[in-house]
């Protein structure tokens, strides 16, 4: 079966995900990390891109992105997957691919922003990389606790919603990523960007289905049914 295109959709939140290939390392230490969060800084205001989030974990990168306008979410991941793989292949001495084929991206409803965002800023300690969220240095959540501000980083539309300050707001994301996300909420949001299917509610995704012109949910496994088979013959 072909290939569904890629469902992007200009002024929409998009969840992505970069795998490195066979699970190889795609971050090593501090200079890496730098050189790939600059990329992504600059070439997201060069194409028109705001971004949002972002977790940086030994074998994967994370972001939380919204391009404004169609193409702009490929031509800045193609930009950064080329600026940064010569930067990483120069300086550790190699050749070759570094990610596990094209990113994948998962179109998020409006509702999902700030989820989406505690499902970055947690990843590290759910992957056992760090004791507690403000002790890994390469997540968004220091940015938006108010403890470190990331060049580049803008916060979603729903972030205004968390408080009437910005003291406020650090107070209330900070409980929020305490609270953390419940097993349902992490695995749509993971199983949206790992497969590419959009996560919202019934609107929002036939809104989508009828601006993107594709299929937005996956199909029901197995063969469609055949009807039965009609016997027109006159019975003796």
């Amino acid at each position: 079966m072909a290939r569904l295109p890629r469902l992007r959709a200009a002024g929409h939140l998009h969840l992505v995900v970069w795998r490195g290939h066979n699970g190889q390392p795609v971050v090593a230490d501090d200079t890496d990390a730098h050189r790939l969060l600059d990329a992504v800084a600059e070439l997201a205001a060069r194409e028109g891109v705001a971004w949002h989030g972002f977790a940086l974990l030994p074998n994967e990168v994370w972001l939380l992105l919204t391009p404004a306008t169609d193409g702009a979410l490929g031509r800045l991941m193609q930009g950064v997957g080329r600026r940064y793989v010569r930067l990483y292949n120069d300086r550790h001495g190699r050749r070759g691919t570094l990610w596990e084929g094209r990113y994948r991206a998962a179109v998020l409803a409006p509702a999902w922003a700030l989820p989406a965002l505690v499902l970055l800023d947690t990843l590290p300690l759910q992957r056992g990389l760090c004791a507690q969220p403000d002790h890994y240095r390469w997540s968004s959540y220091r940015h938006y606790a108010g403890e470190q501000a990331w060049r580049g980083l803008q916060p979603p539309v729903a972030w205004w919603t968390l408080g009437d300050t910005p003291f406020a707001r650090e107070a209330a994301y900070r409980q929020r990523v305490a609270q953390g996300l419940t097993a349902t909420q992490r695995d749509a949001l993971r199983r949206a960007a790992l497969h590419g299917w959009p996560l919202g509610d019934d609107a929002f995704l036939a809104a989508l289905q009828t601006a993107s012109g594709r299929r937005v949910q996956p199909a029901r496994p197995g063969r469609p049914r055949k009807s039965p088979a009609r016997n027109d013959s006159v019975p003796k």
